[in-house]
């Protein structure tokens, strides 16, 4: 005898499992913004790339490396609680904004820090910019456009720690040439038919206004004042080894620059991870990378005026520059 279910069918497929972890979809640097109706634009913010995983009961902030760092976003998980939903996976970046309204990665770094600074933690705010998984359902497989539609609709009005990163509806062009005249970082640019890829596919293009990567400290050289950074040593990934690619001097403050120090001088090494002979260098295990802004690279191979604009632990960094 075949036994028959009591249950009626509901006519509803089966909710998507929620995944845990998502590897972001990156956007790839061009030159110049691209042209046609397929693209959308938003500014590039400056800051931390997070994922909001939002269930019930539970909060859980998510870095790009995969790392859970609720407790150290509390105002994020705090909003992101009371949005009106049962379950959502939010993709955007994690920012402070300076007296224009402009994100400074520097300004987020110290509001993430132990020392006193500025800024606290509750000011720092998630701008999302897509919505990856939604009540049950996994919105990967839609294009860009749609995604975005839901997540209009979930943010609006939303103008707490987690808010809307706004599409911006102008030429590409005009919109770069506003975005550098204000400061800005950028811009980003998104097919508006592609679903969400994780990596670095095309999809997603940013336009910087100066260019901006990461790169592993190996050592720095002390300063003629007392305890203080004169140059960090920076170098990029080459296959499996890292390669030197210049020192930078500028871009922190004289109170920064002990910092620096003494983080440094507490994982000093006696084997360097570069070939490079400086009387000065004090060299380092390579565990932090450095978010430096330049203009290009010199013919032999270094970056051509590098300014320093934050430090990261490289163990969530997964963009260290590649040659």
């Amino acid at each position: 005898m075949v036994r028959t279910s009591s249950k009626k069918p509901t006519g509803r497929p089966p909710p998507d499992p929620m995944p845990s972890r998502i590897d972001p979809c990156l956007a790839m640097l061009v030159d110049r913004p691209p042209k046609g109706p397929q693209w959308s634009f938003e500014v590039k913010w400056d800051g931390y790339r997070l994922a909001a995983h939002i269930e019930p009961g539970q909060v859980r902030i998510i870095t790009r490396g995969g790392y859970d760092w609720t407790p150290r976003f509390p105002a994020i998980a705090d909003e992101a609680r009371l949005i009106p939903l049962q379950t959502a996976i939010l993709d955007g970046e994690a920012v402070v904004l300076d007296e224009q309204g402009r994100s400074d990665f520097g300004m987020l770094q110290r509001a993430l820090g132990r020392r006193p600074a500025l800024h606290e933690p509750g000011e720092i705010i998630l701008f999302a910019f897509d919505v990856l998984y939604l009540d049950g359902c996994d919105l990967r497989r839609l294009p860009q456009r749609e995604r975005r539609r839901l997540l209009e609709q979930v943010l609006s009005g939303q103008t707490g720690a987690v808010r809307l990163s706004e599409e911006v509806q102008a030429d590409g062009d005009e919109f770069y040439r506003v975005a550098c005249e204000h400061g800005l970082e950028g811009i980003i640019a998104k097919h508006r038919e592609k679903p969400y890829r994780s990596g670095r596919t095309g999809d997603w293009l940013k336009i910087t206004c100066t260019r901006r990567d990461t790169f592993v400290i190996v050592g720095y050289e002390p300063s003629v004042l007392p305890g203080a950074i004169g140059r960090l040593l920076l170098a990029a990934k080459k296959d499996e080894s890292l390669v030197y690619v210049g020192g930078c001097g500028t871009g922190w403050s004289q109170r920064e620059s002990v910092a620096l120090r003494e983080l440094l001088d507490g994982i000093v090494t006696d084997e360097p991870q570069v070939s490079l002979r400086r009387k000065r260098a004090v060299f380092t295990q390579p565990l932090l990378v450095a978010e430096v802004e330049y203009r290009a690279w010199t013919e032999d191979g270094k970056l051509r005026h590098p300014s320093f604009k934050g430090i990261r632990e490289r163990a969530d960094e997964a963009a260290v520059f590649n040659l």
